[in-house]
């Protein structure tokens, strides 16, 4: 890996397992092309100006503007080439098409109860949106991947840095198809 190409990894992402596809909802997709455009459209546009008018003030070795705005530059330009490649590898992948289903799938919100009775809920999405916070996971994670492909009812092993546990599926629910 180049040191571009780390400068273009975002570390608080966890990375694309090799040979893996980028799922994502169209909601998250949408999502990060948003970010994309805003920053290509706007935010750059607007710190060039910055930068250029903060250069034409004369000495650039003091001028705290032209500093800060050629590293928000950068910064700007590494999150655009981020937001590029992460796009271009995206599958978009629509949870609705499962709505019905007691199986889970990606995109599926699955309650699930542990060995000590425990109850949660998650949604299983993909690696650029999940949040944690909101109970989202992302679709490698260890609870999705022991929940992937089973059904209401089934017993599955989790494993945990604490061992092996085992849960068991309660409840997956899907998006309702959007009406047009």
């Amino acid at each position: 890996m180049s040191s571009q190409d780390a400068d273009d990894e975002d570390s608080t992402l966890p990375p694309i397992p090799p040979g893996s596809k980028n799922y994502i909802t169209p909601e998250g997709y949408a999502v990060l092309r948003a970010e994309l455009f805003e920053l290509m459209d706007n935010e750059r546009p607007r710190m060039v100006e910055i930068v250029h008018w903060a250069a034409s003030n004369g000495d650039r070795s003091e001028n705290g503007d032209y500093h800060y705005g050629k590293k928000r530059l950068r910064e700007i330009d590494r999150r655009i080439r981020f937001l590029t490649k992460r796009l271009e590898i995206a599958e978009v992948t629509d949870p609705s098409v499962h709505h019905g289903r007691d199986q889970v799938f990606f995109g599926a919100t699955v309650t699930y109860v542990d060995e000590v009775g425990t109850e949660r809920t998650v949604t299983i999405l993909g690696i650029d949106e999940a949040d944690s916070l909101k109970g989202q996971v992302t679709w490698v994670s260890p609870i999705a991947r022991a929940l992937l492909k089973a059904r209401e009812g089934d017993v599955v092993k989790l494993v945990t840095p604490l061992g092996v546990q085992e849960v068991e599926v309660l409840d997956v629910h899907y998006p309702a198809p959007k009406v047009a």
